[in-house]
């Protein structure tokens, strides 16, 4: 069974989702910058290793509120 999450989603060029198959986790990242990125992770730490280096609190560009979300959403996954 595929587990969906979605990270976050500001408009239909800006989301994050995450598929969980298993031990696997595939994120899929679409910006209207750089387009659709995917990420294969095997395991929880690993994705959430990743999500603390692309989100590091000093170079996130939004509110405390936003990276607080962004971050509980990687937890949740």
């Amino acid at each position: 069974m595929i587990k969906k999450h979605q990270i976050y989603k500001k408009d239909k060029w800006n989301m994050m989702n995450v598929e969980v198959h298993g031990s696997k986790i595939v994120l899929t990242e679409i910006t209207d910058q750089w387009g659709e990125e995917s990420h294969t992770f095997l395991g929880r730490p690993a994705m959430l290793h990743w999500a603390n280096e692309r989100f590091s609190k000093e170079r996130f560009d939004g509110t405390e509120e936003e990276w607080n979300a962004i971050m509980q959403a990687f937890s949740e996954v």
